[in-house]
């Protein structure tokens, strides 16, 4: 059982909350910026799963904005290969201007950049839901309390909730990941046959 690359629920709004699935294709050790005061963590191969909200109508905080932000790399490092494929689906729902790429470049700010900027990850997958609810924290609770996740650092990713962890490893295969979009589109979505895929 796959999902789509991008698996968007929800309609109209312009903000978001969303679960990014990163494989990282060789094991790492790295600082995540000022996270643990620069501690250098080690990171197996393997997929990680991100959980991120960006909460705003418009501007560079809307949902389409902030997810075309994670696929760029920062420099001239090439983007993640899913990006053209966001920008192509988040046009044709009606989600975000027409040219969501930032607009001077990407600069590492967040836990998260520092690992979406090396060049050894990709995003695999995408699953969004397009509501202003703050659902954040709760899904990162549901993703930390799950048997096939993993803590690498407490609070890692956390910056704006740091009661839970939004990094965590997925020891799983594509069925979970199935299984994890299926669960959000019950559990957090307020019209469960919103779905865009």
């Amino acid at each position: 059982m796959d999902i789509p690359n991008i698996f968007l629920m929800g309609k109209d709004s312009q903000a978001g909350t969303y679960v990014l699935r990163i494989r990282l294709k060789e094991d790492t050790e790295l600082q995540f910026g000022r996270f643990k005061k620069g501690k250098l963590i080690s990171l197996p191969a393997g997929d990680y799963t991100y959980v991120g909200s960006a909460l705003s109508e418009k501007g560079a905080t809307s949902l389409a904005r902030r997810l075309v932000r994670h696929a760029t790399r920062s420099g001239d490092k090439p983007p993640h290969a899913i990006r053209d494929e966001m920008i192509r689906q988040f046009r044709e729902c009606d989600l975000g201007p027409p040219d969501p790429l930032p607009k001077s470049g990407k600069k590492l700010f967040w836990n998260i950049d520092f690992m979406l900027d090396l060049e050894l990850t990709e995003i695999i997958n995408v699953i969004a839901i397009r509501s202003p609810e703050r659902l954040e924290s709760t899904i990162a609770e549901f993703l930390e309390h799950n048997a096939d996740t993993q803590i690498i650092e407490k609070s890692l990713g956390a910056n704006d909730a740091p009661r839970y962890t939004h990094v965590l490893r997925v020891n799983a295969d594509n069925t979970w990941w199935a299984s994890i979009a299926n669960d959000m589109q019950e559990n957090f979505l307020s019209h469960p046959n919103d779905t865009v895929t």
